[in-house]
C-alpha cells in the first residue's frame, strides 16, 4: 500500500483531525460548557474521542457522555447556545495545524492540483479558523458543515465540489481521517487517503479500508 501513487485532478481536504488539531479549543469550550450547566468537566482526552462530526453532535456527546447519546431536549437547548458563544471566541485560540501540513500543501499547489476544503464545522467556525491559520487562500471551494442540505458521511458535498469545478469525480481525491470521511469518499467515488493521527472515535482508521493511510501531510510527496 505504501507504494501507491495518485494522480487527482482535485484534491478535496478535511479540516478537523486533518488540516488542524481544534481539539485544545473544542474541549476548553466542552468544559466551560459544562460549568456553566453545573456539571462536571471532560478534559481534553475525552472530548478527543468525540469530535468530528460537528458542534450539535458534540453536545449532545458533551451532554449524554456517550457517541450516540440523545440528550433530555431542555438541556440541549441551554446548552447548545452557550456553547456557540464560547466557541466562536475560541475558534483559532488553542488550535493549531499539524506538522506536514504546510508542507503538503504548497507540494499540491505547486505542482497545479486544484484544492478544496470540505469539513463538518460550521461556516461561521471554518472560515475564521482558516484565515487565523494562514491556510485559507490554497482553496478554491470550503463547503462547511451548513452549507448544503447534508454533510459528510452523506456523498454530497464532494459530488458539489467536482461539479463545481467541472472534475469527475473518479478524477478526484479526499484527504481525511475518519470513517465519516471514508464513507463519503466511497459513495461519491473519490479516492481517500487518511491520516494516522486524526480524529476516528478512539479507533484505528486503517480498519476502514482507506486507500492510503500516511503519518504526515508531508508524505504526500511520494504519493502524488
Amino acid at each position: 500500500m505504501s507504494a501507491k501513487k495518485f494522480n487527482p485532478k482535485l484534491i478535496m481536504i478535511d479540516v478537523d483531525g486533518t488540516l488542524v488539531d481544534s481539539v485544545p479549543d473544542l474541549a476548553y469550550c466542552v468544559d466551560e460548557t459544562m460549568k456553566a450547566m453545573g456539571r462536571d468537566t471532560w478534559g481534553e482526552a475525552q472530548v478527543r474521542h468525540w469530535v468530528g462530526n460537528g458542534v450539535p453532535k458534540l453536545v449532545e456527546r458533551t451532554l449524554t457522555g456517550e457517541l450516540e447519546g440523545t440528550p433530555v431536549k431542555e438541556d440541549f437547548d441551554k446548552a447548545y447556545p452557550i456553547f456557540l458563544e464560547l466557541y466562536a471566541k475560541n475558534t483559532s485560540v488553542r488550535s493549531c495545524l499539524y506538522d506536514g501540513v504546510i508542507e503538503g500543501l504548497d507540494y499540491m499547489q505547486a505542482q497545479g492540483y486544484t484544492l478544496g476544503c470540505v469539513t463538518n464545522k460550521a461556516e461561521q467556525f471554518t472560515l475564521p479558523l482558516l484565515k487565523d491559520l494562514g491556510i485559507f487562500d490554497y482553496f478554491g471551494i470550503v463547503v462547511s458543515g451548513d452549507t448544503l442540505a447534508k454533510k459528510k458521511p452523506d456523498p454530497l458535498p464532494l459530488l458539489h465540489s467536482a461539479e463545481f469545478f467541472g472534475i469527475d469525480p473518479k478524477d478526484s481525491l479526499m484527504l481525511g481521517d475518519s470513517v465519516s470521511d471514508v464513507k463519503a469518499s466511497r459513495a461519491a467515488g473519490f479516492e481517500i487517503i487518511c491520516m494516522s493521527y486524526g480524529y476516528n472515535h478512539g479507533d484505528d482508521i486503517r480498519d476502514t479500508n482507506p486507500d492510503l493511510v500516511i503519518d504526515s501531510m508531508a508524505e504526500l510527496t511520494s504519493h502524488l
